[in-house]
């Protein structure tokens, strides 16, 4: 999959998230090996334009279990019902 499919398909399932569930507010993104969190910059506009906070976490890219440290903290930090969308191939 290249890039403009993964963002046009992240977006899209964040457009619609926000129309299919408005409770929930917020949306944790977090990102695949070999990138980093500004690999959701041109995501991340697009879902805050649909009314979402969006948070990418930042993983430190050491160990599995230091990535999922990283990302429960961010969870933890969310103000209410919070998705972690799954992105498939």
């Amino acid at each position: 999959m290249d890039r403009r499919t993964f963002v046009g398909l992240t977006a899209a399932t964040g457009a619609t998230f926000a129309q299919t569930a408005p409770k929930a507010k917020n949306v944790v993104l977090v990102h695949g090996l070999f990138a980093d969190g500004s690999s959701w910059s041109e995501v991340i506009p697009r879902l805050q334009a649909a009314g979402l906070n969006v948070t990418s976490v930042q993983n430190p890219l050491t160990t599995l279990p230091e990535a999922v440290e990283a990302a429960v903290r961010v969870l933890d930090r969310q103000n209410g019902p919070t998705v972690l969308p799954q992105i498939q191939s």
